[in-house]
């Protein structure tokens, strides 16, 4: 193994000049780098389509059907990408007819994997789990096919490498690789083992890349970032080590030999407005996020989590039962990929929402070689980002209502918290100050009562997904309180923005009577 950080910083300096044209410490700065011409290599990237079926005469604003995916090809067609990544999961259930649709969308599209004149453009797909063993969740495969023999017929599992061939006209390979315009792409498909080191078994499919790679890295040529792409997140990678979805370790242990690597993995359907995204170590991690739905945040803050989420494990259910507010509605209207452009000196990533056509983000851009030292640690990327702030003028507005508290039940059903009517505080703030620099993740909502009780509580924020120009990034949020002090007490109100690495903005405050008229 010879293709080490050392040699890359060499061999890429030889071949693109010197890190000093970039102060040769950055790694992802804001966009705003004048016009470089046609890049050398474009291409799309996508993860968790989860299409069900084609669905043509359905609006795409609907679940599952494979009018998102469709219109995302449009979108990387018209901005001549050289490939297209998807990142695992292109169905939900695993079965041959949703992966029919997928085949469907990209061939409607690309017919022939070309555009209309000829030019030829490259699939580098992967499965994820709900390709490879979907049909068990909710027993879908047995109640969609009560025969075990007609089930077998329509599960990819069973059919993988003929249905491949047959769908994706070209063979089918546990992990593979792919030259495009001279960068090289190795895709390692689910296809075996257990749902992932979540659920405390080791994604087996992705050990096989240490050997891969001892056995092939001498084709990769050291000068040039090159690109894989797996399901899981590579372990303690991007989103940090408390993300959902990771992978047992291998990967990481492996890329970090390959400063010149970039890998690519969905999985947890994160948002790419988390500038956490991107994470970088001894290689470059980047979460893809979902074509279908952001996923709802429950693990990041141990025990209870957001009070507008979920909880990090079964047994903090009494938690959740508490909490005065509903999980976030349905987040299926964030439906997020990204379009990478590679130069000489530099790479460029727009990050998009496929419903709104809106740009969630401002574009990041990778000098390139790789800069040392590597600083889109997290610690490093902070510094750059700033804390959200209210306007000037903001107020905090407090209202006596009656709210229902969630209510549930232990694993067993043996112990219950009820879901009760109870007298309450809703605790509102005005947007913060719209800005891509600075956007809102999260709010911290402090109650303190003068006997020197304090409550505190942390809500994702509404619109944290999508882009600052979208509606629900313009709403006002809101935390709720039971109360429980007599009505001429006076509360205490604090409201504190956060961004994504938890850099905490001005605080709003306000102290009133339990009976509050503001």
């Amino acid at each position: 193994m010879n293709i080490n950080r050392r040699n890359f910083l060499i061999g890429g300096a030889s071949a693109f000049g010197a890190l000093g044209a970039f102060g040769g410490n950055r790694f992802f700065a804001a966009s705003g780098l004048k016009d470089r011409g046609r890049p050398k290599l474009r291409f799309g990237v996508i993860s968790d389509t989860h299409v069900q079926y084609v669905g043509a005469d359905r609006k795409i604003e609907e679940w599952f059907n494979y009018l998102t995916l469709k219109h995302t090809l449009e979108y990387f067609r018209e901005q001549n990408v050289d490939a297209v990544v998807i990142a695992g999961d292109l169905t939900d259930y695993g079965t041959i007819t949703e992966l029919t649709a997928v085949s469907e969308a990209w061939y409607s599209v690309f017919p022939d994997d070309k555009y209309p004149d000829g030019r030829p453009v490259t699939k580098v797909f992967v499965t994820g789990n709900h390709d490879w063993e979907g049909y068990l969740y909710g027993k879908y495969g047995e109640k969609k096919y009560p025969d075990p023999a007609e089930r077998a017929r329509n599960l990819f599992q069973h059919n993988l490498l003929d249905f491949w061939e047959k769908l994706f006209h070209e063979p089918y390979e546990p992990i593979y690789s792919k030259s495009v315009n001279g960068y090289t792409f190795i895709g390692a498909h689910w296809d075996t083992g257990g749902f992932g080191n979540e659920k405390g078994r080791k994604a087996y499919p992705f050990r096989r890349i240490k050997g891969w790679m001892e056995q092939n890295s001498k084709k990769i040529n050291p000068a040039l970032p090159f690109f894989y792409v797996q399901h899981p997140h590579p372990k303690d990678t991007c989103y940090g080590s408390w993300a959902w979805g990771h992978d047992g370790g291998i990967t990481t242990k492996t890329l970090s030999a390959f400063p010149n690597a970039i890998a690519f993995s969905g999985h947890s359907h994160y948002s790419l407005t988390d500038e956490r995204s991107v994470w970088q170590g001894g290689f470059t991690s980047v979460g893809t996020s979902s074509l279908r739905y952001t996923g709802r945040i429950y693990n990041e803050l141990p025990g209870a989590g957001y009070e507008n989420s979920g909880v990090a494990s079964a047994k903090n259910w009494r938690d959740d039962a508490e909490k005065m507010l509903p999980p976030m509605p349905s987040l299926g209207n964030c439906r997020q990929g990204m379009l990478w452009s590679v130069y000489d000196d530099c790479i460029t990533v727009k990050r998009r929402e496929f419903l709104s056509n809106l740009d969630v983000g401002d574009d990041w851009v990778l000098p390139l070689p790789a800069a040392e030292p590597r600083p889109f640690a997290f610690a490093e990327r902070a510094k750059k980002r700033e804390a959200p702030r209210f306007p000037d003028g903001a107020k905090i507005k407090v209202t006596v209502c009656k709210r229902k508290n969630r209510g549930g039940k232990s694993k067993d059903g043996k112990e219950i918290v009820p879901s009760e009517v109870k007298n309450a505080f809703a605790v509102e703030v005005p947007p913060v100050v719209l800005d891509v620099k600075s956007r809102l993740y999260s709010l911290e909502f402090t109650m303190q009562t003068p006997d020197g009780k304090k409550q505190v509580k942390r809500i994702l924020a509404k619109g944290y997904n999508h882009s600052v120009e979208h509606p629900e990034a313009k709403s006002a949020q809101t935390c709720v309180f039971v109360k429980d002090c007599p009505d001429d007490a006076a509360v205490k109100f604090t409201v504190t923005p956060m961004n994504c690495f938890g850099e905490r903005g001005r605080e709003l405050t306000l102290t009133c009577s339990a009976t509050p008229s503001v």
